[in-house]
């Protein structure tokens, strides 16, 4: 099943006020008008895109190790995926996807890591729960994501929703902020350019990890040129 596929059956599941989420209509509104405020203020279109050069990083695997995209470009193509945390259960399957993925990411010679504002023992359930076998970096106070330009601030009454669902963003990512990143994915080529870049303002949508496939292909087939 393509992800986007996966996604919207869950979103249905979630939003029928079934167990287990009994979400309210009320609930659903909030988070609504919280996405539709965020796609109508242009920050998407706004950040780093296809073209332009991509900030370097160095960030800290769930280990403590540091990862940094200078090395891990000196080796071959990057792919990223920004994502909220691992209380998103939109994040998680995004994350599943892209491990299905990866054996023909890792066969065009790419790197693959994730990027999140989270700890190292939540980016440690990460791994964990949805089976991955590619890193998980924290982005201390969403800074990686800042210089791409996808974090934001979530409105005052957004947090007050996250509060009721538990979802202590303060807890999660050991910053009293309440920031996200907006769930993007980046391939950066071996010269630091932005090869592709896709931007969700809206969580619910992401696209295939099939899409990356030819943009590698893409960087492969100019390198052998």
């Amino acid at each position: 099943m393509a992800l986007q596929d996966r996604l919207n059956a869950f979103k249905a599941d979630f939003r029928s006020g079934r167990p287990p989420w009994n979400v309210t209509r009320e609930r659903i509104e909030i988070m609504d008008r919280a996405t539709a405020e965020l796609i109508a203020s242009g920050q998407a279109q706004r950040a780093r895109k296809a073209g332009e050069a991509a900030p370097e990083f160095t960030l800290r695997d769930p280990d403590g190790n540091p990862v940094s995209s200078r090395e891990l470009l000196a080796k071959g193509p990057l792919v990223i995926s920004f994502y909220r945390g691992v209380w998103c259960p939109y994040c998680n399957l995004e994350l599943q996807a892209l491990q299905a993925a990866l054996p023909e990411i890792a066969a065009r010679g790419a790197n693959l890591v994730a990027i999140s504002p989270q700890t190292a023992p939540n980016s440690r359930k990460s791994q964990r729960d949805n089976k991955l076998e590619f890193p998980i970096l924290s982005d201390v106070k969403s800074e990686v994501a800042n210089a791409f330009g996808i974090r934001f601030a979530l409105p005052d009454y957004l947090v007050g929703l996250y509060k009721s669902f538990k979802n202590d963003l303060p807890a999660f990512n050991d910053d009293p902020s309440w920031v996200l990143p907006m769930p993007a994915r980046y391939v950066i080529g071996t010269d630091g350019i932005i090869a592709y870049s896709e931007v969700n303002p809206d969580y619910t949508q992401r696209p295939d990890p099939s899409e990356l496939l030819p943009v590698l292909d893409r960087l492969d087939a100019s390198k052998a040129a």
